[in-house]
C-alpha cells in the first residue's frame, strides 16, 4: 500500500520546536521531491517548505525562513521538518506530499494553488499556544 504518514505534531507554547517526519511506505523516496504544506483554518494553503530529490536544493517560504529546516534521509525513507521558534501563527494541520515533476520553487509556491502532486500524507496537527 502506497502511503505517506506524518508524525511529530502536536501542542507547543510559542517559542518551542517540533519536528515533523514523513514516512514512505509501498515506494522510494528517492525520486521524489517532498512539500510540507500546512492548512489552517480560515487561511489558504501555504506551502512551507519543499526539498528535491536530486541535489536536495530547498526552497522555504517568507513565513518560516530562519525558524524551520527540511530534510530527507533515503535510507530511512523519511523526510523532516524542524520547526524552531515556534509562533501561533504557525498553527495548522501540517501534511506532506510527494511529485516527481518540478522544481521546489514551484512545489512550494503553487502549494496554494492546486499543485498536483502525487501522493499526499494524512495530515499531522501543529497547535502553538501558552
Amino acid at each position: 500500500q502506497v502511503q505517506l504518514v506524518e508524525s511529530g505534531g502536536g501542542l507547543v507554547q510559542p517559542g518551542g520546536s517540533l519536528r515533523l517526519s514523513c514516512a514512505a511506505s509501498g515506494f522510494t523516496l528517492d525520486y521524489y521531491g517532498i512539500g510540507w504544506i500546512r492548512q489552517a483554518p480560515g487561511k489558504e494553503r501555504e506551502g512551507v517548505s519543499c526539498i528535491s530529490s536530486s541535489d536536495g536544493s530547498t526552497y522555504y517560504a517568507d513565513s518560516v525562513k530562519g525558524r524551520f529546516t527540511i530534510s530527507r534521509d533515503n535510507a530511512k525513507n523519511t523526510v523532516y521538518l524542524q520547526m524552531n521558534n515556534l509562533k501561533p501563527e504557525d498553527t495548522a494541520v501540517y501534511y506532506c506530499a510527494a511529485s516527481t515533476v518540478g522544481t521546489v520553487q514551484a512545489m512550494c509556491v503553487m502549494a496554494a494553488v492546486g499543485y498536483e502532486y502525487d501522493y499526499w500524507g494524512q495530515g499531522t496537527q501543529v497547535t502553538v499556544s501558552s
